[in-house]
């Protein structure tokens, strides 16, 4: 079969553990292919198989989500032994073009194209039109990307913020966040709070702290017994993540500027929305002093859209392919 046609694109997520393809043509993005990344050695090989099953016409260009930092349209996998590089890609495979986008760089070009039904509102208006719109999203590490647009161009903003230091906003967490840097040295927002392993963080140190003696949890297992209620401290510690990603999310939405709207992503939040919307979360976002009235105005969402990355994928196609 041959490869060469203009309308239709190949789009990807890949993961360290997991890749999804799937092909778009004008409006429509069409199935989801699943592939684990262990079972081929490179990407050009998966992508290979991915179009050998495809039935029809090969598409001419692609677009890659990867979860980790692109330069010069590459990125070299951290949890994985592929090497994704859009230059070399592009011949090997007689592509016409392909682009290397981070994994939150393509979430933040689907922000414009939610609907309400992918999102659950966690407070606030209705955003300004054509202002900043800002995605983070705790999960394996902690992403930030900003997309903005003036006359009528866009552009994802991709960031390493998670890198920055962990804020505290009371003496508790001055505590815990004491307890952290004996350990890590620097806390980060990721490491010390807002990621799966900064989750796991946060409850060891709220023990040593507290002076009370846990069994080992994982995230997971700190989420689960804080939901159930059969662990007091690890429901404190799910606390205290809200209120720290209430925070973190308010001093972003001031750098940013982005008064169209904060988006919550990554892995671990959709998995209690509902103590999310309890939780301190946004009365820290709005907690910024002189500046309580400009957070109150902008609206925060839950993204519990699944594929919400095709949809980002697809957009910018739109955008920079069309």
């Amino acid at each position: 079969m041959s490869i060469g046609k203009p309308g239709t694109i190949l789009l990807a997520d890949i993961g360290g553990t997991n890749a999804r393809f799937a092909l778009s043509e004008s409006d429509q993005i069409g199935a989801i292919d699943y592939v684990k990344v262990a079972d081929h050695l490179t990407v050009q090989e998966a992508i290979t198989d991915v179009l050998r099953r495809t039935a029809g016409e090969k598409p001419a260009r692609a677009v890659l989500a990867v979860a980790g930092p692109v330069t010069n349209n590459r990125c070299v996998m951290t949890n994985s032994p592929w090497i994704i590089d859009g230059n070399e890609l592009q011949p090997a495979l007689g592509f016409d073009s392909v682009h290397v986008l981070n994994d939150f760089e393509v979430v933040a070009w689907s922000l414009p194209a939610l609907q309400p039904s992918d999102l659950i509102p966690l407070g606030g208006q209705d955003g300004l039109p054509g202002e900043p719109l800002l995605v983070i999203g705790p999960g394996t590490g902690f992403g930030v990307s900003c997309l903005v647009e003036r006359h009528g161009a866009r552009l994802a903003v991709v960031t390493e913020a998670g890198h920055a230091t962990l804020p505290a906003e009371n003496e508790r967490e001055e505590r815990v966040i004491a307890c952290l840097r004996r350990r890590q040295g620097h806390v980060s927002i990721e490491r010390g709070a807002l990621s799966g392993s900064g989750l796991q963080s946060l409850y060891e140190a709220l023990a040593e702290v507290d002076g009370v003696q846990i069994p080992q949890r994982d995230a997971a297992g700190i989420t689960k017994a804080a939901l159930n209620g059969s662990c007091e401290l690890s429901r404190a510690t799910l606390q205290m993540f809200c209120a720290i990603l209430g925070s973190v999310a308010g001093n972003l939405a001031v750098t940013f500027g982005a008064r169209g709207g904060v988006y919550i992503g990554g892995g671990i939040a959709p998995r209690f929305p509902d103590f999310l919307a309890a939780s301190a979360f946004r009365a820290r976002f709005e907690a910024k002093g002189r500046f309580q009235d400009y957070l109150r105005n902008i609206p925060t969402r839950l993204i519990t859209k699944p594929d919400a990355s095709f949809v980002g994928l697809k957009m910018f196609a739109d955008h920079n392919l069309g």
